[in-house]
């Protein structure tokens, strides 16, 4: 299934459009630095803020670009069933390997209602479903009982979970109920390290933009039981998971990228605007630490 350091891609944005050319060469730069999959159209990749025909454009991009070298897991979520299931059917036909879909956002579904909403996008869809929990965006929490519930009823198209709900616990409670089987990857960079104590298998990453070669090792160490070398990559990287969330994300991940590539600029959508002074400051000095080594 999938595992190690998957970086959330940011979409990049020149002018006010999607900069395609920046994105084919942010797919390369990821996969020469040991990426071991790609997720376009996440929150990192400022999904809400796409049109859905530059949203189905730009999975189609990143599945070109990875040529089937790394696989791609489409981000397909929305608040809207039908919605997704348009996404869904439409990453299918681009060739993507899986998709991410979010718990529904804003309108605040009982957990039967994600029962149904899930259920419905995991009969209709031809795509492997990655559940992504992040309560603290979407005000809506997949419950455990939930998450296993549906790896019951649907195993071949429940397959996965990004967990961003930062409880620990839930993972082995995931394992008890959905088994050893269930592909389980964190969704917090600060929490990969000890998620691979409890079963996670590898994290969907906002720092693996920035710092792909040192999160790829990380995830390779944690994997091996080198937890010697792990804990000193984490602490070499964690002021970077930091730094990247002391202002609204993805804006300052842009900055980072755009201080070290030329070629892809910091621009973002509103209502996002560009990283505050403090957090540029942040990001600075976590640059600085990660290139000391």
């Amino acid at each position: 299934m999938f595992s190690g350091s998957i970086p959330a891609l940011v979409t990049p944005f020149r002018n006010g459009a999607v900069d395609e050319a920046a994105l084919r060469r942010l797919v390369e730069w990821q996969i020469e630095q040991g990426s071991s999959a790609l997720v376009p159209c996440g929150t990192t990749g400022e999904a809400s803020t796409l049109d859905h025909e530059e949203h189905h454009r730009v999975i189609r991009v990143v599945v070109e670009q990875a040529g089937g070298r790394v696989p791609v897991i489409a981000g397909c979520g929305s608040n809207d069933t039908r919605t997704a299931l348009t996404h869904l059917a439409r990453a299918a036909q681009s060739g993507a390997d899986a998709a991410l879909c979010v718990a529904p956002y804003y309108n605040r579904p009982s957990q039967e209602g994600l029962l149904a909403h899930f259920g419905a996008l995991a009969e209709a869809s031809a795509l492997p479903i990655v559940l992504y929990n992040v309560p603290g965006r979407t005000v809506t929490d997949i419950a455990p009982a939930t998450v296993v519930e549906l790896a019951r009823r649907y195993p071949d198209r429940i397959v996965a979970l990004k967990d961003a709900s930062g409880d620990l616990a839930r993972v082995v409670e995931h394992r008890i109920g959905a088994g050893e089987g269930f592909c389980q990857l964190s969704g917090d960079d600060p929490l990969a390290l000890p998620g691979y104590a409890v079963g996670q298998v590898g994290c969907i990453s906002v720092t693996a933009n920035v710092a792909p070669g040192p999160c790829a090792a990380f995830h390779a160490a944690a994997a091996a039981g080198d937890f010697a070398r792990a804990r000193a990559l984490n602490e070499r990287l964690f002021p970077l998971h930091r730094a990247l969330f002391a202002d609204a994300s993805p804006t300052p991940t842009k900055y980072a990228l755009s201080r070290l590539h030329d070629w892809l600029a910091e621009e973002v959508r509103l209502p996002l605007v560009p990283a505050s002074a403090t957090a540029r400051a942040a990001v600075d000095a976590a640059m600085a630490r990660l290139a000391e080594g």
